[in-house]
C-alpha cells in the first residue's frame, strides 16, 4: 500500500490538479483523498487489482464538485457560525431521519463500488453525481459538452442500478 502511494503520490497530485482544473486547492484535495483512501477497507484490494488510481479519481472528483462532500463541507464551512432562532436546533434533531441518513450513505457507498466495477458504471456513476448537484439534463450536458440523450440514458441506468442495489440490500429508498 505504502508503496503505490509512493510509486504514484505526484501521479495522483497530477489527477488532483486535472479533476480541479488547476484550482489552488488541489493538492489539499489530493491529501484528503489518499487519506480517506488509506482507511478505506478495499484499499489493498483496489492496489492489487490495478483500481486505486481509478478509485482515487472518484474520490477526488466528488471530495472537490460535490457540494455535500465531506472535504467540501469541512474545508468550505469551517470556521463559519451560523445562528440560529432559540429552540431551532433542537428542531434539527428531532426532525433528523436515520433512515434517509442510512440510505444516503448506502447510495454514496454504491457510486464508490460503480467506479472500479468497469469503465460504463464509472460513467453511470459520474454523470449521477452530476445531475445531483444540478437535476437539468441540458445543463449537463453543456457543461460537460456531451449529448443530452447520453446524460439522461446514464442517470437513469445510475438510478436502476443504485435502486437494484439498494432493494438488494433491504434498502428501501426512493429518489
Amino acid at each position: 500500500m505504502h508503496n503505490f502511494l509512493e510509486e504514484r503520490y505526484h501521479d495522483i497530485v497530477l489527477l488532483s490538479k486535472k479533476i480541479c482544473k488547476s484550482n489552488p486547492e488541489f493538492e489539499e484535495v489530493a491529501h484528503f483523498a489518499i487519506d480517506k483512501f488509506l482507511v478505506h477497507e478495499r484499499a489493498q484490494e483496489l492496489v492489487d487489482t490495478k483500481k486505486a488510481m481509478q478509485f482515487l479519481s472518484g474520490i477526488i472528483h466528488r471530495s472537490y464538485w460535490s457540494s455535500s462532500s465531506q472535504y467540501y463541507t469541512e474545508a468550505h464551512q469551517k470556521g463559519r457560525v451560523f445562528g440560529f432562532p432559540e429552540g431551532y436546533q433542537h428542531e434539527l434533531v428531532e426532525d433528523y431521519n436515520h433512515e434517509i441518513d442510512s440510505a444516503l450513505e448506502a447510495i454514496e457507498a454504491i457510486l464508490e463500488d460503480m467506479i472500479v466495477e468497469s469503465k460504463e458504471q464509472w460513467y453511470r456513476s459520474v454523470m449521477f453525481q452530476h445531475w445531483i448537484e444540478d437535476p437539468n439534463y441540458s445543463s449537463i450536458s453543456k457543461k460537460l459538452d456531451i449529448p443530452r440523450t447520453s446524460v439522461s440514458r446514464a442517470v437513469k441506468e445510475a438510478r436502476i442500478h443504485i435502486q437494484t442495489t439498494l432493494k438488494n440490500r433491504g434498502i428501501y429508498y426512493e429518489f
